[in-house]
């Protein structure tokens, strides 16, 4: 049988196709001597040329810009946010000897045609003031970030590949299996909750042309998939971290004004698109999240465009497309994404050995957005001239609004990096009186 995400990848590259495809995947490297010569658009420069020479210019005019080009050519237009989300308290009790509250909240996505809900993990530590919240999407469910066994086994759709799951569901062999990923007492002790829910709750991660999670709920009449330019996996991943947000300012102990949107790999994609879109989040936090991510699309390294919309053509929309081998013609680059989050906190990290995210692009990003920081009034990345450098593995800068490190290891997210989440998070929290 012919792989169908190659045969999404030639088709949306114009080829005609025969019952006996069988393409190789698009070519990609990991040398920077190959990385070629380009120009990044500066995300201080109107469409016509002219110059973005104020705050008011950025946020009434240019903001508005980038953000309407990201939606129409990568991510996809996302349905608004419905007027009221519904949610429904699952479970609540004393844990930890009785110095946190864990609670499981069902939020409903979409109603018809086929209901759709989502559930969310929250752990609180008890203290007689609302704390700020950790929120970001999981991978395989709610009930691999913990051992506790009366968490609920998540009853959707898995890709089989993961431990513990057969025929697309998980099995009791996988709870606990992700608990690496969330050190859920760290950040208790820390006086920070955490809120997490499933990823394929909102949309399952394989493409079946958008026919499950949240996306038929929004199809027009006679409409079979979204249009070139609407909403693909990520944005719906997104679109339902909102709603994450909507049901957390519900929540009397939980500071709704200070909610972080975390994400790992495809996810800390998702966390930045979260950002960019939902200004309510405070600080916006990108793990390993390469390419569509943070990492700089025109430096064709690691996974490019192509390689991504040939193996995930569901993640973005039809329209992003047109840039693989097409880079150039990009009319943003993911600098701008960053920079679309401003002027509110982003931190930006990376693995030394994760060269298919391009840890020195996802570097990149974040110092070519600091220019925007700075004309919003922000200490930017900090320092007065930002090296291009990539600064020494384990030696982290994040005494600015936006924050990075590179650190030893691989494609992962470990208790390093969240002890430097919550470093820059105290920083940039504990001081507000919100």
């Amino acid at each position: 049988m012919p792989d169908l995400n190659r045969i999404a990848y030639l088709m949306a590259a114009g080829c005609v196709l025969t019952a006996a495809v069988d393409a190789a995947p698009p070519p990609t490297h990991t040398d920077e001597a190959q990385v070629p010569a380009y120009t990044l658009p500066d995300p201080l420069k109107f469409a016509d040329g002219s110059a973005v020479s104020s705050a008011k210019d950025w946020t009434e005019r240019r903001r508005p810009q980038l953000l309407e080009l990201f939606a129409e050519q990568m991510f996809g237009k996302a349905p608004p946010a419905p007027k009221s989300v519904k949610t429904r308290t699952l479970s609540e009790k004393d844990v930890f000897g009785g110095t946190a509250i864990r609670k499981e909240i069902e939020v409903t996505l979409v109603e018809q045609p086929t209901p759709v809900t989502m559930t969310i993990l929250l752990y609180l530590p008890k203290t007689d003031k609302p704390v700020p919240v950790f929120l970001g999407l999981n991978f395989r469910g709610n009930h691999t970030v913990t051992t506790e066994p009366d968490v609920a086994l998540n009853t959707n759709w898995m890709e089989n590949k993961t431990p513990g799951v057969v025929d697309h569901r998980a099995t009791e062999e996988s709870r606990g299996s992700q608990a690496s990923r969330w050190p859920v007492e760290m950040l208790l002790k820390r006086g920070y909750g955490l809120a997490t829910a499933y990823y394929g709750d909102i949309d399952p991660d394989f493409h079946d042309g958008f026919q499950n999670g949240v996306h038929p709920a929004f199809a027009k009449s006679g409409q079979s998939q979204p249009a070139p330019d609407e909403w693909g996996s990520i944005a719906a991943w997104a679109w339902g971290m909102s709603r994450g947000l909507d049901a957390l300012e519900q929540e009397s102990r939980v500071n709704a004004k200070q909610v972080i949107a975390i994400g790992h790999s495809r996810l800390g994609k998702t966390a930045l698109w979260v950002g960019a879109t939902d200004p309510r989040f405070a600080i916006v936090i990108s793990n390993d999240s390469g390419c569509g991510g943070a990492a700089l699309s025109r430096r064709h390294f690691g996974e490019t465009v192509a390689r991504i919309n040939y193996s995930f053509p569901h993640w973005f929309c039809e329209n992003f497309k047109q840039f693989n081998e097409n880079e150039a013609a990009l009319p943003f680059d993911q600098h701008e994404l960053i920079a679309l989050i401003a002027p509110r906190p982003v931190y930006v990290a990376s693995a030394a050995e994760d060269l298919w995210a391009d840890p020195k692009g996802e570097y990149l990003s974040a110092i070519y957005a600091d220019p925007v920081y700075r004309l919003l009034g922000t200490d930017g990345i900090g320092g007065a001239a930002p090296s291009t450098e990539l600064p020494p593995v384990d030696h982290p800068i994040s005494n600015g609004t936006i924050g990075y490190h590179i650190r030893t290891g691989k494609h992962d997210i470990n208790d390093f990096d969240w002890e430097q989440y919550l470093n820059f998070a105290d920083r940039h929290l504990r001081a507000r009186k919100n």
